[in-house]
């Protein structure tokens, strides 16, 4: 199942971006299917060189010197996301977690980096002060319209689910700094997104929008999926990570259970070729989304390594959602492994399928990114032979 994949990577870690401190960062591809890349503050900005750190992870896993400094890549790159220090915060948003992994991942290389550690502890800052408790969320963007970011009105708080990725970064900064609020932040917001953001059935709204001064629901939404009452693939993805992620932080077991009711929801609703499409609710024959399948197999397997450690452990869950995340990943693999000529390496990804026109059918970096990191716990799991030749 996993291939060599360290030279593609390479070539595009290595390129002139590598010999100065990168300004732009891939995104999506082309249609000559090159990385389209974008400057500082696109949410998509951590991926790539959080990517190069997960390949030095899997060198290790595998017990093999790879022919790549995959960490001095990931350091290159992650240097042009140290300027973020110098936005105005007003102009960030909650993806700020997201933008963080790189240095997430550097202090799994060396905890005692101090660049790093500053950097995740300013963001998590950024994050912190976006927290309404009236609300009880943190706010996602500056703006009335998740559909249009130029329009902003403090009046109105939208939350996105994606936002349950970026919590992780308070507990980072939890850690490195003793400060119980980020954490009670983390929880707070989790337990918010529980209470609104999901449906009887465990199927999810894309965005809630609160009234910022009551905190009353205004209205349930979609940004990027098929209809406002629809489940949008991809964010039924971070739900189930980021609750595993969530459980795997506290221990709590509201966390567990919600993150399976989203992970049962999603392989019930999976079709028999196991292909993801964008939204489980738009008419078929529909578009794939591939990132959202690689986020929610790393998502699901994360989640079996909860179940194990339960006590006494879930074995017949583990293995549940460890198999779940094999057939998702081996159809995304014989669906949309890209050819040689394409620099991402998965095809079939869905960026936002409400675009004009529809942004589909391209490479994405995030997807790319969670495939590496489900193949690392596979092969951390034993579920999985390291490649023959190369990463």
């Amino acid at each position: 199942m996993l291939r060599s994949i360290g030279q593609k990577i390479y070539q595009v870690a290595s390129g002139s971006q590598a010999t100065i401190i990168p300004t732009t960062f891939p995104e999506y591809t082309a249609p000559d299917h090159t990385w389209v890349s974008f400057p500082l503050t696109t949410w998509t900005d951590g991926f790539f060189a959080s990517a190069l750190y997960l390949l030095d992870t899997r060198a290790k896993l595998c017990r093999r010197q790879s022919e790549f400094d995959w960490v001095s890549l990931g350091r290159t790159w992650s240097t042009g996301l140290l300027a973020l220090e110098n936005i105005d915060p007003s102009n960030l948003d909650h993806d700020v977690g997201f933008l963080s992994y790189p240095f997430q991942k550097e202090l799994l290389v060396n905890p005692a980096n101090i660049t790093a550690q500053n950097a995740i502890i300013k963001l998590a800052i950024v994050l912190a002060n976006r927290f309404n408790p009236i609300v009880g969320c943190t706010r996602s963007w500056n703006t009335a319209d998740p559909t249009n970011f130029q329009v902003s009105d403090t009046r109105f708080h939208a939350v996105s689910l994606n936002n349950m990725m970026n919590l992780e970064l308070l507990f980072v900064a939890a850690d490195l700094t003793g400060n119980q609020t980020f954490r009670d932040i983390a929880k707070t917001h989790a337990d918010t997104t529980i209470k609104n953001h999901f449906r009887p059935d465990g199927s999810t709204w894309h965005v809630v929008e609160y009234n910022s001064t009551t905190g009353i629901v205004i209205q349930k939404i979609t940004a990027q999926g098929y209809a406002n009452n629809s489940t949008w693939t991809r964010g039924q993805s971070w739900a189930i990570y980021g609750y595993a992620n969530m459980y795997n932080r506290t221990g709590l077991t509201q966390y567990l259970d919600t993150a399976r009711r989203a992970a049962t929801l999603y392989v019930d609703r999976l079709p028999q070729d196991d292909i993801v499409p964008w939204d489980f609710d738009a008419p078929r024959p529909t578009t794939a989304d591939t990132s959202s399948s690689t986020i929610a197999a790393s998502g699901m397997l994360l989640l079996a390594d909860m179940e194990e450690n339960l006590f006494p452990p879930n074995y017949t869950g583990a293995a549940f959602w460890r198999q779940s995340a094999i057939k998702l990943l081996t159809a995304t693999n014989d669906f949309a492994w890209a050819p040689p000529s394409w620099q991402s390496l998965l095809s079939n990804g869905t960026v936002n399928n409400r675009a004009d026109p529809p942004m589909n059918d391209t490479g994405i970096v995030y997807a790319d990114h969670y495939w590496i990191e489900a193949g690392n716990r596979l092969i951390s799991n034993g579920l999985a032979p390291c490649p023959e030749v190369g990463l």
